[in-house]
């Protein structure tokens, strides 16, 4: 009785940024629940979409911008016009964005805003919009240890400052909706091994400190963040709202 609760069948979900990586593996993960995807992306990649076909779900793509500013509004508006509704909605599209803060252009600060928390409150006003209506709804940010300390060796505060904003803005959105069947959390990911990551554990300065601190002794994978984002968007979690998963393999016990 209790795996059924962690079934998402019949539901719509919506993963930006969901064509690798982590949104990929939030993708394949809810696909496999039960849920009908709607992946985005800025970039079509359809051997993706194919491969999630061919392993037999139920999965659509909308090509999208989420940068620009109707972005993720038109987005909601075209998966509810396509699945009738919308069940669950994971903000996941971002960019890591590494410099010194001396030099750190306006341009590349404005990139990380824009993408990691102007696009995420924009997705979420709109995807709350459709859940009132429905009178239910679940939303997943994903968040980073980066909005918790400050990691090293790498100098990043805009990313930082970028990702505390993401679990704020859900504790905030999860207080105010709570009320209306609307759940809003976040998972904050420690180093998974994506795209976004490679260059880093390729990188001879910092990736013997990014394990050094990490104590469980291996990397996370896109499958760990999938498997919590199960929990999360199911109603297993039903009575979690406001709650910031941290995945890292214990990197913050340090």
């Amino acid at each position: 009785m209790i795996m059924k609760k962690f079934r998402v069948d019949g539901q719509t979900a919506l993963v930006t940024g969901g064509t690798r990586g982590i949104g990929l593996g939030i993708a394949e993960a809810l696909a496999e629940a039960g849920a009908r995807v709607v992946v985005s992306s800025k970039t079509p990649k359809p051997d993706v979409i194919a491969r999630l076909r061919d392993a037999g779900h139920k999965v659509d793509y909308i090509q999208a911008d989420i940068r620009d500013v109707d972005g993720p509004e038109k987005l909601i508006s075209e998966t509810v016009k396509l699945a009738g509704k919308l069940d669950i909605l994971v903000n996941n599209a971002g960019v890591a964005q590494h410099g010194e803060t001396e030099s750190f252009s306006n341009e590349n600060y404005r990139r990380v805003m824009d993408i990691n928390v102007d696009s995420v409150f924009r997705a979420c006003r709109a995807g709350l919009t459709q859940m009132r209506k429905q009178q239910s709804g679940v939303i997943l940010n994903i968040g980073s240890i980066s909005g918790y300390v400050s990691n090293i060796p790498q100098d990043q505060v805009a990313y930082n400052a970028s990702k505390a904003a993401v679990h704020m803005m859900t504790k905030s959105l999860a207080s105010e909706y709570a009320g209306e069947n609307i759940r809003v959390n976040a998972i904050a990911p420690g180093y998974i091994q994506t795209d976004m990551t490679a260059g880093g554990f390729e990188n001879p300065e910092w990736a013997p400190i990014w394990k050094s601190m990490t104590p469980m002794p291996k990397v996370g994978t896109p499958q760990d963040i999938g498997a919590a984002a199960i929990y999360l968007c199911s109603p297993a979690s039903g009575y979690v709202t406001g709650e910031v998963l941290v995945i890292d393999g214990g990197y913050l016990t340090r």
